[in-house]
């Protein structure tokens, strides 16, 4: 195994991505969760939005990519063999790429939808965003085909014993810390806060995850075990 004393400043670094991202996830969605048509993120809230907000939230993506990126490709340094390392690096790099281009492609439906909204479209700006969605929809899932591998192939290795974690940390995998956030979403009220969550729920998860092997990383590095 690699030394991994540079562990707590790149998990810190993704942590501070998750925030980058998850805020601009916010910055997107928060407010009025009422909408007309079929896309329900196409709300009287994001209608209202000014521009600041988009570009903001797509502004922060840069950065947040980028201390994504640090973190995700450091964990690589739990794994025991260089062969499995390997894997790992090559399905993060295939991950990270539709990060940012999804991002982008739902800031830009939001940025239309808002500016018809406010330049007296407002009775076709549901109908022309939907029209510019459907084609397109194909993206979001081919992306979180990219994303999703690099995640499957981590809880393999480590509910394996291929890491320096002990088995039961496989059940943290960012994609459980996932599925029970998206169910605590579906208890929440309809709110601005739910939108809000919701969208971010990725960013959110993935600082639970970060945070859970800072924390261990931290222990374990003080009990000397860290090597």
């Amino acid at each position: 195994m690699k030394n991994t004393n540079h562990m707590t400043p790149a998990l810190a670094c993704g942590m501070l991505g998750c925030l980058c991202y998850g805020g601009g996830d916010w910055l997107m969605l928060y407010g009025n969760p009422t909408y007309h048509g079929t896309l329900s993120w196409l709300t009287e809230g994001v209608a209202a939005m000014p521009q600041w907000r988009f570009s903001l939230a797509m502004a922060l993506a840069f950065p947040g990519i980028l201390l994504y990126g640090i973190a995700l490709f450091s964990v690589q340094s739990y794994i025991h063999s260089e062969r499995e390392r390997k894997i790992y690096h090559y399905l993060n790099a295939f991950g990270l790429t539709p990060w940012i281009a999804l991002h982008l492609f739902y800031i830009m439906v939001l940025t239309l939808f808002a500016w018809l909204n406010r330049n007296g479209f407002a009775g076709d700006a549901a109908a022309i965003c939907q029209g510019l969605y459907a084609p397109l929809a194909w993206l979001v899932p081919v992306s979180e085909a990219l994303m999703l591998p690099v995640f499957v192939w981590w809880f393999q290795l480590q509910i394996r014993g291929r890491t320096v974690f002990p088995r039961w940390m496989a059940f943290t995998n960012v994609l459980i810390i996932y599925g029970i956030l998206k169910g605590a979403s579906l208890l929440m009220p309809v709110s601005a806060f739910r939108l809000g969550f919701t969208n971010g729920l990725m960013s959110e998860s993935m600082i639970v995850w970060f945070g859970i092997m800072l924390i261990w990383h931290r222990k374990t590095a003080q009990g000397g075990n860290a090597q």
